[in-house]
Protein backbone atom coordinates (compact mmCIF):
# COMPACT_ATOMS: atom_id res chain seq x y z
CA UNK A 1 0.00 0.00 0.00
CA UNK A 2 1.56 3.66 -0.85
CA UNK A 3 1.23 5.20 2.37
CA UNK A 4 3.80 8.46 1.33
CA UNK A 5 3.62 10.92 -1.71
CA UNK A 6 6.87 10.39 -3.24
CA UNK A 7 7.84 13.66 -4.63
CA UNK A 8 8.20 16.71 -1.99
CA UNK A 9 8.52 19.36 -4.80
CA UNK A 10 5.38 18.20 -6.12
CA UNK A 11 3.75 18.17 -2.71
CA UNK A 12 0.35 20.33 -1.25
CA UNK A 13 2.36 22.54 0.58
CA UNK A 14 5.06 23.56 -1.71
CA UNK A 15 2.09 24.55 -4.02
CA UNK A 16 0.54 27.45 -1.80
CA UNK A 17 -0.82 29.59 -4.87
CA UNK A 18 -3.07 26.74 -6.25
CA UNK A 19 -6.66 27.14 -5.82
CA UNK A 20 -8.47 25.10 -2.69
CA UNK A 21 -11.67 24.28 -2.47
CA UNK A 22 -13.26 23.69 1.67
CA UNK A 23 -16.42 22.26 0.82
CA UNK A 24 -18.32 23.14 4.21
CA UNK A 25 -16.27 26.03 5.27
CA UNK A 26 -18.74 27.23 7.41
CA UNK A 27 -18.69 24.28 10.03
CA UNK A 28 -16.67 22.94 12.71
CA UNK A 29 -14.15 21.68 10.61
CA UNK A 30 -14.23 23.68 7.21
CA UNK A 31 -13.39 26.94 9.14
CA UNK A 32 -10.61 24.91 11.22
CA UNK A 33 -9.21 23.92 7.35
CA UNK A 34 -9.91 27.69 6.32
CA UNK A 35 -7.72 28.74 9.69
CA UNK A 36 -5.10 26.18 8.87
CA UNK A 37 -4.53 27.20 5.27
CA UNK A 38 -4.69 30.72 5.88
CA UNK A 39 -1.83 30.60 8.84
CA UNK A 40 0.16 28.78 6.16
CA UNK A 41 0.24 31.19 3.47
CA UNK A 42 -2.41 29.80 1.43
CA UNK A 43 -3.67 32.77 -1.23
CA UNK A 44 -6.28 31.68 -3.46
CA UNK A 45 -9.19 29.48 -1.20
CA UNK A 46 -12.12 28.58 -2.95
CA UNK A 47 -15.13 29.15 -0.26
CA UNK A 48 -18.78 29.03 -1.69
CA UNK A 49 -21.77 28.83 1.33
CA UNK A 50 -24.83 26.86 1.20
CA UNK A 51 -26.44 29.97 -1.07
CA UNK A 52 -23.88 30.40 -3.27
CA UNK A 53 -24.01 26.86 -4.11
CA UNK A 54 -26.19 23.48 -3.52
CA UNK A 55 -23.70 20.77 -3.32
CA UNK A 56 -26.76 18.08 -3.81
CA UNK A 57 -27.71 19.55 -7.42
CA UNK A 58 -25.01 17.58 -9.41
CA UNK A 59 -25.17 19.96 -12.66
CA UNK A 60 -24.96 23.07 -10.46
CA UNK A 61 -21.67 21.44 -8.69
CA UNK A 62 -20.06 20.20 -12.37
CA UNK A 63 -20.71 23.65 -13.18
CA UNK A 64 -18.87 25.01 -10.10
CA UNK A 65 -15.73 23.09 -10.76
CA UNK A 66 -15.87 23.70 -14.53
CA UNK A 67 -16.18 27.54 -13.97
CA UNK A 68 -13.58 27.81 -10.88
CA UNK A 69 -11.04 24.43 -11.25
CA UNK A 70 -9.64 24.03 -8.08
CA UNK A 71 -6.72 21.94 -7.80
CA UNK A 72 -7.60 20.52 -4.28
CA UNK A 73 -10.38 19.55 -2.58
CA UNK A 74 -10.88 19.39 1.16
CA UNK A 75 -14.78 17.10 1.44
CA UNK A 76 -15.89 18.83 4.87
CA UNK A 77 -19.61 19.65 3.87
CA UNK A 78 -22.32 17.03 5.16
CA UNK A 79 -25.72 16.78 6.62
CA UNK A 80 -24.58 16.31 10.54
CA UNK A 81 -26.82 15.75 14.13
CA UNK A 82 -27.38 14.26 17.01
CA UNK A 83 -29.27 10.93 17.87
CA UNK A 84 -32.84 12.72 17.38
CA UNK A 85 -31.96 14.60 14.57
CA UNK A 86 -30.42 11.01 13.18
CA UNK A 87 -33.47 9.07 14.30
CA UNK A 88 -36.38 11.89 13.24
CA UNK A 89 -34.78 12.78 9.27
CA UNK A 90 -32.87 8.96 8.58
CA UNK A 91 -33.73 9.16 4.58
CA UNK A 92 -32.42 13.11 5.10
CA UNK A 93 -29.24 11.75 6.79
CA UNK A 94 -28.27 9.30 4.13
CA UNK A 95 -29.61 10.76 0.95
CA UNK A 96 -28.49 14.39 1.37
CA UNK A 97 -24.84 12.81 2.64
CA UNK A 98 -24.25 10.64 -0.14
CA UNK A 99 -25.55 13.60 -2.89
CA UNK A 100 -23.23 15.89 -1.41
CA UNK A 101 -19.93 13.47 -1.09
CA UNK A 102 -20.74 11.60 -4.58
CA UNK A 103 -21.36 14.86 -6.61
CA UNK A 104 -18.27 16.71 -5.37
CA UNK A 105 -15.91 13.49 -5.25
CA UNK A 106 -17.09 13.15 -9.59
CA UNK A 107 -16.68 16.78 -10.31
CA UNK A 108 -13.91 16.41 -8.99
CA UNK A 109 -12.47 13.70 -11.10
CA UNK A 110 -14.06 15.07 -13.66
CA UNK A 111 -12.46 18.90 -13.88
CA UNK A 112 -9.02 17.33 -13.32
CA UNK A 113 -8.50 18.17 -9.77
CA UNK A 114 -5.44 16.87 -8.21
CA UNK A 115 -5.86 16.03 -5.18
CA UNK A 116 -8.50 15.25 -2.61
CA UNK A 117 -9.49 14.47 0.56
CA UNK A 118 -12.66 12.98 2.39
CA UNK A 119 -14.22 14.05 5.99
CA UNK A 120 -15.66 10.53 7.28
CA UNK A 121 -16.77 9.97 11.40
CA UNK A 122 -15.85 7.58 13.93
CA UNK A 123 -18.99 6.42 13.48
CA UNK A 124 -17.93 4.42 10.17
CA UNK A 125 -17.01 1.56 13.21
CA UNK A 126 -19.36 -1.32 14.36
CA UNK A 127 -20.90 -0.51 17.19
CA UNK A 128 -18.82 -3.32 19.09
CA UNK A 129 -15.56 -2.37 17.64
CA UNK A 130 -12.74 -3.75 19.64
CA UNK A 131 -10.80 -0.81 21.21
CA UNK A 132 -8.64 1.17 20.31
CA UNK A 133 -10.19 0.98 16.97
CA UNK A 134 -8.37 -0.14 14.15
CA UNK A 135 -8.90 1.22 10.47
CA UNK A 136 -9.37 -2.56 9.58
CA UNK A 137 -12.60 -2.73 12.11
CA UNK A 138 -14.18 -1.15 9.06
CA UNK A 139 -17.59 -3.51 7.52
CA UNK A 140 -16.56 -6.31 10.78
CA UNK A 141 -19.87 -5.81 12.38
CA UNK A 142 -23.33 -4.29 13.05
CA UNK A 143 -23.27 -0.07 13.35
CA UNK A 144 -24.43 2.14 16.13
CA UNK A 145 -28.54 2.10 15.35
CA UNK A 146 -29.23 5.53 16.03
CA UNK A 147 -26.72 6.89 13.53
CA UNK A 148 -26.73 4.45 10.77
CA UNK A 149 -27.97 6.30 8.11
CA UNK A 150 -25.28 8.90 8.37
CA UNK A 151 -22.69 5.87 8.65
CA UNK A 152 -23.49 3.97 5.87
CA UNK A 153 -23.01 7.29 4.04
CA UNK A 154 -20.06 7.92 5.35
CA UNK A 155 -18.68 4.71 4.83
CA UNK A 156 -20.05 4.73 1.18
CA UNK A 157 -17.99 8.15 0.60
CA UNK A 158 -14.61 6.22 1.88
CA UNK A 159 -15.36 3.28 -0.96
CA UNK A 160 -16.28 5.97 -3.55
CA UNK A 161 -12.77 7.69 -2.66
CA UNK A 162 -11.34 4.08 -2.93
CA UNK A 163 -13.19 2.82 -6.01
CA UNK A 164 -11.83 6.39 -8.45
CA UNK A 165 -8.73 5.94 -6.90
CA UNK A 166 -8.06 1.87 -8.28
CA UNK A 167 -10.66 2.64 -11.79
CA UNK A 168 -8.86 5.91 -12.50
CA UNK A 169 -5.80 6.42 -10.19
CA UNK A 170 -7.78 9.78 -9.16
CA UNK A 171 -6.16 10.64 -5.83
CA UNK A 172 -8.35 10.75 -3.15
CA UNK A 173 -7.83 9.90 0.57
CA UNK A 174 -9.88 9.21 3.48
CA UNK A 175 -10.03 10.65 6.98
CA UNK A 176 -11.65 9.35 10.04
CA UNK A 177 -11.73 11.89 13.07
CA UNK A 178 -12.68 11.27 16.46
CA UNK A 179 -14.73 13.26 18.33
CA UNK A 180 -13.89 16.90 18.10
CA UNK A 181 -14.14 20.09 19.71
CA UNK A 182 -13.49 23.96 19.29
CA UNK A 183 -14.67 27.14 17.64
CA UNK A 184 -17.54 27.17 15.83
CA UNK A 185 -18.81 23.98 17.78
CA UNK A 186 -22.49 23.45 17.95
CA UNK A 187 -23.20 24.74 21.89
CA UNK A 188 -27.44 23.74 20.87
CA UNK A 189 -29.11 22.65 24.49
CA UNK A 190 -30.80 19.43 22.99
CA UNK A 191 -28.60 18.30 20.08
CA UNK A 192 -24.90 19.36 21.06
CA UNK A 193 -22.03 16.43 21.78
CA UNK A 194 -21.18 15.96 25.19
CA UNK A 195 -18.32 18.68 25.23
CA UNK A 196 -19.81 21.76 24.15
CA UNK A 197 -22.98 20.63 26.02
CA UNK A 198 -20.68 20.74 29.13
CA UNK A 199 -19.34 24.08 28.34
CA UNK A 200 -23.37 25.68 27.63
CA UNK A 201 -24.11 23.75 31.33
CA UNK A 202 -21.19 24.95 33.50
CA UNK A 203 -21.70 28.71 32.02
CA UNK A 204 -25.30 29.24 32.50
CA UNK A 205 -25.35 27.80 35.81
CA UNK A 206 -22.17 30.32 36.89
CA UNK A 207 -24.52 33.54 35.43
CA UNK A 208 -27.65 32.13 37.21
CA UNK A 209 -26.28 31.24 40.45
CA UNK A 210 -27.09 27.62 40.55
CA UNK A 211 -25.79 25.36 43.65
CA UNK A 212 -25.46 22.14 41.31
CA UNK A 213 -24.95 20.91 37.89
CA UNK A 214 -26.22 17.88 37.06
CA UNK A 215 -24.57 14.98 35.00
CA UNK A 216 -26.15 12.06 33.41
CA UNK A 217 -24.56 8.36 34.42
CA UNK A 218 -21.38 8.07 36.79
CA UNK A 219 -18.62 9.42 34.72
CA UNK A 220 -16.81 6.54 34.30
CA UNK A 221 -17.68 6.00 30.14
CA UNK A 222 -13.69 6.76 28.86
CA UNK A 223 -14.40 9.23 25.85
CA UNK A 224 -10.78 10.68 23.17
CA UNK A 225 -10.83 14.20 22.07
CA UNK A 226 -9.15 15.80 19.67
CA UNK A 227 -9.20 20.18 19.19
CA UNK A 228 -10.57 20.85 16.04
CA UNK A 229 -6.82 22.88 14.88
CA UNK A 230 -5.42 19.61 15.53
CA UNK A 231 -7.37 17.87 13.33
CA UNK A 232 -6.55 20.54 10.49
CA UNK A 233 -3.49 20.33 10.85
CA UNK A 234 -3.73 16.37 10.36
CA UNK A 235 -5.66 16.77 7.34
CA UNK A 236 -3.31 19.45 6.30
CA UNK A 237 -0.53 16.55 7.00
CA UNK A 238 -2.19 13.69 4.76
CA UNK A 239 -2.85 16.10 1.87
CA UNK A 240 0.32 16.79 1.27
CA UNK A 241 1.90 13.17 2.63
CA UNK A 242 -0.44 10.23 1.87
CA UNK A 243 -1.79 8.93 -0.90
CA UNK A 244 -2.87 5.26 0.36
CA UNK A 245 -5.85 3.31 -0.35
CA UNK A 246 -7.06 3.02 3.11
CA UNK A 247 -9.08 5.49 5.15
CA UNK A 248 -6.68 7.16 7.69
CA UNK A 249 -7.87 7.51 11.64
CA UNK A 250 -7.44 11.03 13.18
CA UNK A 251 -7.73 11.07 16.88
CA UNK A 252 -5.82 12.58 20.16
CA UNK A 253 -4.84 9.06 21.44
CA UNK A 254 -5.41 9.90 24.95
CA UNK A 255 -9.03 8.80 26.89
CA UNK A 256 -10.51 11.09 29.49
CA UNK A 257 -13.76 9.79 31.49
CA UNK A 258 -16.19 12.13 31.32
CA UNK A 259 -16.29 12.51 35.20
CA UNK A 260 -12.73 14.15 34.69
CA UNK A 261 -14.05 16.04 31.83
CA UNK A 262 -16.61 17.28 33.64
CA UNK A 263 -14.80 18.76 36.76
CA UNK A 264 -12.17 19.88 34.27
CA UNK A 265 -14.96 22.00 32.55
CA UNK A 266 -16.53 22.87 35.64
CA UNK A 267 -12.71 24.02 36.62
CA UNK A 268 -12.24 26.03 33.35
CA UNK A 269 -15.70 27.75 33.69
CA UNK A 270 -15.34 28.55 37.34
CA UNK A 271 -18.09 27.35 38.48
CA UNK A 272 -17.97 27.00 42.19
CA UNK A 273 -21.36 25.05 43.04
CA UNK A 274 -21.38 20.93 43.28
CA UNK A 275 -21.16 18.55 40.52
CA UNK A 276 -24.11 16.00 40.89
CA UNK A 277 -23.86 12.57 38.89
CA UNK A 278 -27.47 11.21 38.07
CA UNK A 279 -26.99 7.35 38.32
CA UNK A 280 -30.08 6.42 36.98
CA UNK A 281 -29.23 7.96 33.73
CA UNK A 282 -27.06 5.52 31.39
CA UNK A 283 -23.73 6.24 30.69
CA UNK A 284 -23.72 5.24 27.24
CA UNK A 285 -20.81 3.11 25.74
CA UNK A 286 -18.04 2.50 27.83
CA UNK A 287 -14.99 3.51 25.69
CA UNK A 288 -14.75 4.42 22.59
CA UNK A 289 -10.74 5.27 21.80
CA UNK A 290 -9.60 5.18 17.67
CA UNK A 291 -6.52 3.53 17.42
CA UNK A 292 -4.18 6.25 15.72
CA UNK A 293 -1.37 4.16 14.94
CA UNK A 294 -0.65 4.61 11.31
CA UNK A 295 -0.55 8.83 11.86
CA UNK A 296 2.08 8.29 13.65
CA UNK A 297 3.60 5.79 11.42
CA UNK A 298 3.55 8.26 9.21
CA UNK A 299 4.75 11.18 11.14
CA UNK A 300 2.13 13.33 12.83
CA UNK A 301 1.01 13.93 16.16
CA UNK A 302 -1.73 16.37 18.02
CA UNK A 303 -0.23 19.33 20.02
CA UNK A 304 -3.19 20.98 22.11
CA UNK A 305 -3.70 19.50 25.10
CA UNK A 306 -6.83 19.22 26.59
CA UNK A 307 -7.14 21.82 28.93
CA UNK A 308 -5.06 24.35 27.04
CA UNK A 309 -8.38 23.69 24.03
CA UNK A 310 -10.96 24.11 26.87
CA UNK A 311 -9.39 27.28 28.05
CA UNK A 312 -9.71 28.20 24.41
CA UNK A 313 -13.05 26.71 23.68
CA UNK A 314 -14.88 28.21 26.37
CA UNK A 315 -13.46 31.66 25.71
CA UNK A 316 -14.51 31.31 22.02
CA UNK A 317 -17.78 30.35 23.00
CA UNK A 318 -17.97 33.60 25.47
CA UNK A 319 -16.64 36.05 23.20
CA UNK A 320 -18.86 34.59 20.48
CA UNK A 321 -21.94 32.74 21.32
CA UNK A 322 -22.53 34.92 24.61
CA UNK A 323 -21.91 37.90 23.09
CA UNK A 324 -24.17 37.48 20.09
CA UNK A 325 -26.93 36.43 22.50
CA UNK A 326 -26.75 39.90 24.53
CA UNK A 327 -26.85 42.01 21.70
Amino acid sequence: MEEISSSSTDSFLSDKSAKVFIAGHRGLVGSAIHRRLLLLGFTDLLLASRSDLDLTDQSAVDSFFLQHSPRYVFLAAAKVGGIHANSTFPADFISVNLQIQTNVILSSFRSGVKKLLFLGSSCIYPKLAPQPIPESALLTGPLEPTNEWYAVAKIAGIKTCQAFKIQHGFDAVSAMPTNLYGPNDNFHPDNSHVLPALVRRFHEAKASGAKEVVVWGTGSALREFLHVDDLADGLVFLMDRYSGLEHVNVGSGKEVSIKELAEMVKEVVGFEGELVWDRTKPDGTPRKLMDGSRMAEIGWAPRIGLREGLEETYKWYVENVIRRQQE
